[in-house]
């Protein structure tokens, strides 16, 4: 064998713990979709606002840890590597599904997210890993793999919730000091814990370190650490500020589902747990088909800007669709439109990849992470009060509104897209 195909070989093994670990992750995360909403509401006393506000409370939390704390695991990972950001990541998710798992109150749910949001850097850190050990003009390709892990978790996640959720209504609700434990809210959290501290044991020994010591950065700067410094490296190279002004959007625009979604559609359409996760599985086919079937021979015909413009157009209609929808049958009909939002991210992160140097990875992730906190700050809050307003307010009761501002969202990073995704030749840009 020669030293290229060993070469192959290695990255080929790498990026395949990456995708079953960024999967089990996603699993882990699509496990509480269909619960957690209900799980407040339950604290609530069945207020359906109220519980749609405190999402806001909850949401806004983990965002602000985001924005802090994900620049400086970025740093960490540019600096000693992407393996223990990477495991420590994991570990967090684990911690803070065991919490949910336990919470007697709503505010051991806030610590649950305050720690998770600390250490949620899973996803960015593996999309930094990803770039570390594929070639530039594949990172397109790899990414939307990486989408589709995504994808695959959210069919089972979801599906797998609602279905733990089903089966322990049929179980005894323990009391432990002094509290009862509803069993059809708790089961789903200590399955997502246990899958999610399984992937940190199998990482811990398995998984190597995809960035040398001579690609590192040379030390840990304090200054590109902290949000505002992170942010300046999006205005460090041609086109990357523009570029991440349409991922803000973007990530801006997806925090509409999660902020809504359970709450919407049993509002709206009055969705069982089973029913939401049976949808969010067929909505995570389409995404696994458009990630590994649609991606690359789209970037191969159009290019990795025509493949983030396709996303932004197709999403945008596929939101509109889903404010609009006055039933069910109308709903699932705008699910094959919005699948094809998934040709967006692999697009622009194969553009924003190119931009910036191997040990910039990390912290281009970690401004990529900074940008998901304002927007996991702002989202809630926009689309959880909007949705919030417009169910108490009989003289303007559009309960899809929230969705249909996502859709304008969406439709401005198409407009911005066609300016600023100019594609880069393959090789990495210099340093300045």
């Amino acid at each position: 064998m020669t030293a290229t195909e060993q070469t192959r070989g290695g990255r080929r093994a790498a990026f395949g713990f990456i995708f079953a670990s960024s999967v089990m992750n996603a699993i882990s995360f699509g496990i509480m979709i269909p619960i957690l909403p209900n799980l407040v509401k339950m604290f609530t006393g069945g207020d359906t606002a109220a519980a749609s506000e405190w999402n806001v409370v909850f949401a806004v939390t983990w965002g602000v840890m985001q924005f802090v704390i994900g620049p400086i695991l970025g740093m960490l990972s540019d600096r000693f590597g992407r393996r223990p950001v990477l495991l420590l990541s994991i570990f967090g998710l684990g911690v803070d599904f065991l919490f949910m798992a336990v919470a007697p109150t709503l505010s051991w749910l806030l610590v649950g997210r305050i720690l998770n949001g600390m250490t949620a850097a899973s996803f960015s850190t593996a999309n930094a890993y990803v770039a570390d050990v594929t070639p530039p003009e594949q990172r397109a390709k790899v990414f939307g793999w990486m989408g589709s892990a995504f994808s695959f978790g959210f069919l089972i996640g979801p599906v797998l919730g609602g279905w733990l959720g089903d089966i322990s209504l049929a179980m005894p609700d323990p009391v432990i000091a002094g509290h009862t434990f509803d069993m059809a809210l708790r089961l789903p959290f200590f399955v997502a814990a246990s899958l999610t501290l399984v992937n940190f044991l199998y990482g811990l020994f398995v998984l190597p370190e995809s960035l040398p010591l001579e690609k590192r950065a040379v030390r840990f700067d304090w200054k590109k650490a902290n949000p505002v410094g992170s942010l300046r490296l999006l205005r460090s190279h041609p086109d990357l500020l523009g570029l991440a002004a349409v991922l803000f959007l973007f990530q801006l625009a997806h925090t509409v589902l999660p902020s809504i979604f359970v709450l919407y559609t049993g509002y709206r359409y009055n969705w069982s747990p089973g029913f939401m996760g049976l949808t969010m599985g067929i909505t995570g086919v389409l995404g696994i088909v458009v990630s590994i079937f649609l991606v690359s021979p789209v970037v191969k015909r159009i290019g990795e800007r025509g493949a983030l413009l396709t996303g932004a157009f197709f999403g945008a209609a596929g939101f509109a669709i889903y404010g609009f929808a006055p039933d069910t049958i109308w709903y699932l009909a705008g699910t094959p439109v919005f699948a094809l939002m998934g040709l967006m991210t692999p697009g622009l992160m194969g553009l924003m990849s190119r931009r910036v140097q191997p040990q910039e990875q990390g912290q281009l992730q970690g401004a990529s992470q900074s940008l998901q906190g304002i927007a996991s700050i702002l989202g809630p809050m926009v689309f959880g009060l909007i949705f919030a307003w417009s169910i108490r307010h009989e003289a303007f009761h559009v309960p899809g509104l929230a969705i249909f501002v996502a859709a304008g969202l969406l439709a401005l990073a198409f407009v911005i897209g066609l300016g600023v995704a100019r594609p880069l030749p393959s090789a990495e840009p210099k340093l300045a």
